[in-house]
């Protein structure tokens, strides 16, 4: 009976995605931003909505973008592909987050949970999103990641091997990071009035003294910023679609 309840809470709350997508992909060297890059003659930022479109788990989804690009992006979204589920599109800012920013300055407070997620890891799952809002839940707090396999080695300012460091312990952080609404908020509010820019966005929270949940991910939920990230997702998307 717990575990009835627990479903019937999360089923119940509102959620709401940020989906930042504002990169002009400089790594990928090409003209076209990698989110506009076509996977399976579609693009990569539509592989990643229409998995949040359809998950009964996500009520709205904002979405920012180039302010250039918000009217094609806008009526490719709702008119070409009908992802009814993407309420706003937004401009995004000159980081990533400043493009958070702006989708959390236009959250509601009657949603319980906001989930943030990279509009270029489109193998993302709804078992994902699940675990990630599940997370938020229970924690206040939840990312998603990976423990590192590699051996680390710690590198000095002339290129030497400095020292090996111990891999117990450390993990590759990947989106979905999801988190209740009040902590996020608090968090980017903290962060801008203290001129704080970090790496993600659990980061705000942690500098808060705030605990986070790491959830394990999947080593298929890639981010999709090189050639050879383009490459690898040609054929993840034959395998895993």
């Amino acid at each position: 009976m717990p575990g009835f309840f627990y479903i019937f809470w999360i089923n119940e709350m509102k959620t709401v995605a940020i989906i930042p997508a504002g990169g002009a992909g400089r790594r990928m060297g090409t003209d076209i931003a990698k989110q506009y890059l076509l996977l399976d003659g579609t693009p990569i930022l539509i592989h990643t909505l229409k998995v949040f479109q359809d998950t009964p788990f996500i009520d709205d989804v904002i979405l920012t973008v180039p302010a250039g690009d918000i009217r094609s992006v806008g009526k490719k979204v709702w008119e070409e592909y009908g992802l009814s589920k993407v309420r706003t599109v937004l401009p995004g800012g000159k980081e990533r987050q400043d493009s958070v920013k702006n989708g959390l300055d236009a959250v509601r407070e009657d949603y319980d949970i906001v989930i943030i997620h990279d509009a270029v890891r489109c193998f993302i799952s709804e078992e994902m999103i699940h675990a990630s809002i599940a997370g938020a839940f229970k924690y206040g707090a939840a990312v998603m990641g990976m423990p590192i396999q590699d051996t680390i080695k710690k590198i000095s300012a002339d290129g030497f091997i400095d020292k090996t460091v111990a891999r117990h312990g450390l993990w590759q952080t990947q989106t979905p990071q999801a988190f209740q609404t009040a902590v996020i908020k608090r968090a980017y509010e903290a962060a801008y009035r203290d001129q704080f820019y970090g790496t993600d966005d659990a980061q705000l929270v942690e500098r808060l003294g705030m605990p986070v949940m790491m959830l394990q991910g999947a080593c298929h939920n890639i981010k999709i910023t090189t050639k050879e990230d383009m490459s690898l997702g040609h054929m993840l998307i034959n395998n895993l679609r």
